[in-house]
């Protein structure tokens, strides 16, 4: 085992893996990464053989230190990074020694990125799972000064990976799958809906995203509708006939109707988005929503072929020169000899 000692942290980073599946009937919803995608490519490049916890950072890192060597790498958001002083690059693993100095900054795209390592961060589990859900009252934001256990990296020499990530950031279409629900929505107000530009709301965490709009609002018809059963991904019509969707931490009861439910595969996307980005919803079958799922194991394997090298940039190695840069050296005149 060994230590993360936290030396700055931004607000709102927390503990996530891939959450606690099994317990809705009880009111827990599964929780986990916002971006399970991002743990998923996070395994593949540091070899693990299931997503490890890691750490969520909603908008901003910290600068963190360890006590001995660990591969590392970042997913999800793209955030500027360095290691006293070289890039650490979006999806690709590096190397942090004792003594060194990682520094992450806020996100240039995405809203929640990962910083994972190749052993994973340990600490006390709950219900199977280590990550935090705040809306059930487990666990506590990442504090200054915490030094967190990881499990050790049994292979630090590794050689350096690289992979592109599936694009995700900046918005964009939401494939969406009728519910049970979705037939108290009138066919014109259905239509509208699919043809209407929305915008990520400020209001946004990892229980849902408001959407914003222009025009009026969503109507439905649903007096008297009693509270359901409700998931990560349904589209709930709140009051005021505006759109909310639910993600990792949401409730697990709502009374508000639901139009429809973004499909798994572009839950992320959805999560990734920064306030103001434009999005949009395409209506798909049952049938074609059950075409476009993928387990996430077969998502991992998928990932892993797609592992590549790492080409480092020469003004990035600061002991370039210690290198054997040149070999097969000779004088020129070797065959006139001969």
């Amino acid at each position: 085992m060994s230590v993360l000692r936290v030396l700055d942290i931004a607000p709102g980073v927390t503990v996530q893996d891939m959450g606690r599946p099994g317990w809705i009937a009880k009111g827990l919803a599964r929780g986990g990464a916002a971006d399970r995608l991002a743990l998923l490519e996070a395994a593949a490049l540091l070899g693990q053989h299931h997503p490890l916890a890691a750490l969520e950072m909603a908008g901003a890192g910290g600068r963190f230190a360890v006590d001995a060597p660990t591969r590392i790498c970042l997913t999800g958001a793209r955030m500027k990074a360095e290691i006293e002083g070289r890039p650490l690059g979006h999806c690709e693993t590096a190397l942090l020694a004792p003594g060194e100095v990682l520094r992450v900054g806020g996100a240039q795209a995405g809203a929640y990125g990962y910083l994972a390592f190749a052993g994973g961060v340990l600490g006390e589990e709950w219900l199977g799972a280590r990550a935090a859900h705040l809306l059930a009252g487990v666990g506590r934001f990442v504090a200054a000064g915490d030094d967190i256990a990881l499990g050790p990296d049994d292979a630090p020499e590794a050689a350096a990976l690289v992979l592109e990530p599936e694009p995700r950031l900046g918005g964009g279409a939401l494939r969406v799958m009728p519910g049970p629900q979705s037939g108290l929505f009138a066919p014109e107000v259905r239509a509208r809906f699919f043809g209407t530009e929305f915008s990520r709301a400020p209001q946004a965490n990892r229980q849902g995203v408001r959407l914003d709009f222009e025009g009026p609002a969503f109507e439905s018809e649903t007096s008297g509708l009693a509270s359901d059963f409700i998931t990560g991904g349904d589209i709930q019509m709140t009051g005021d006939g505006r759109p909310y969707v639910l993600l990792a931490e949401s409730q697990t009861v709502g009374g508000y109707p639901r139009i429809g439910t973004v499909i798994a595969a572009d839950l992320p996307r959805l999560a990734q988005a920064q306030a103001g980005e434009a999005l949009r919803f395409q209506e798909v079958s049952l049938a074609e929503a059950d075409a476009a799922w993928e387990s996430e194991a077969a998502v991992q394997a998928r990932l892993r072929k797609a592992l590549r090298p790492r080409l480092r940039d020469p003004r990035d190695i600061p002991d370039l020169l210690s290198y054997q840069l040149v070999s097969g050296v000779t004088g020129g005149n070797e065959l006139e000899d001969e």
